[in-house]
């Protein structure tokens, strides 16, 4: 089955203010130790140095399910990778198996009790009956149940991270890269935060590109913005 609920984060408008971890963690209630999601600094403290929010990507062909031992993992009809706490044995392979580190587990309790796993629903819930009070006290809030986004890509400020239907947000991330530049200079303030001249995109490709100065680029240390 192709996998529909996706979410993408645009590392050029991240800006590592952790809104998304916490806006997952108030939303979720998540017990101590265990964040759904996290932002990753990359080229940490030298020019170039970018960050991306990850959580659980909602694979098609997911590793966690694919390790499981007692097949507690299934895909929702939208796509969405969810499992079963009252299957979960805590094993850990799925821990171990996620490219991605979506598993997660309690820090509390005795060492060597790794608890029921937990990860990322896409705000989607579980198994339970569908905004139950047995099904936020396992798994959180169920905003896809009500016709709402991720809540981490809602309160997202930036919008760099997207959540939704996979072909929709590809849309969204195309068209901004159409619109930042070409080759070496893709990333320009000037272009990615603002809308194409004449309110369309001139230029495809490698061609030229009448909205962005040759050598403009975002990580040039003496052009960010204050």
């Amino acid at each position: 089955m192709a996998a529909r609920m996706k979410f993408i984060c645009d590392t050029e408008r991240c800006i590592d203010c952790n809104g998304c971890v916490t806006a997952c963690k108030n939303e979720n209630e998540t017990p101590w130790g265990v964040n759904r999601r996290r932002v990753v600094s990359i080229n940490d403290g030298v020019p170039g140095e970018h960050y991306i929010s990850v959580a659980c990507m909602h694979c098609t062909d997911a590793p966690c399910m694919a390790v499981c031992p007692v097949d507690c993992f299934y895909h929702t009809e939208d796509g969405i990778v969810l499992h079963d706490k009252d299957m979960c044995i805590g094993c850990g392979y799925c821990y171990f198996a996620c490219p991605f580190g979506a598993p997660q587990f309690p820090q509390t309790g005795a060492f060597n009790h790794r608890g029921k796993m937990d990860k990322c629903t896409f705000c989607a819930g579980g198994p339970e009956p569908d905004n139950s009070e047995a099904e936020f006290q396992k798994y959180g809030r169920n905003r896809i149940s009500e016709g709402k986004l991720p809540a981490c890509a809602e309160q997202c400020g930036t919008k760099a991270l997207l959540g939704g239907d996979a072909n929709i947000i590809a849309k969204i991330y195309e068209a901004r890269v159409e619109t930042r530049g070409y080759g070496p200079e893709l990333w320009g303030w000037d272009i990615a935060y603002k809308p194409p001249k004449d309110g369309e995109i001139k230029a495809r490709g490698d061609g030229p590109r009448p909205n962005q100065d040759l050598d403009d680029f975002q990580n040039n240390p003496r052009k960010l913005p204050t």
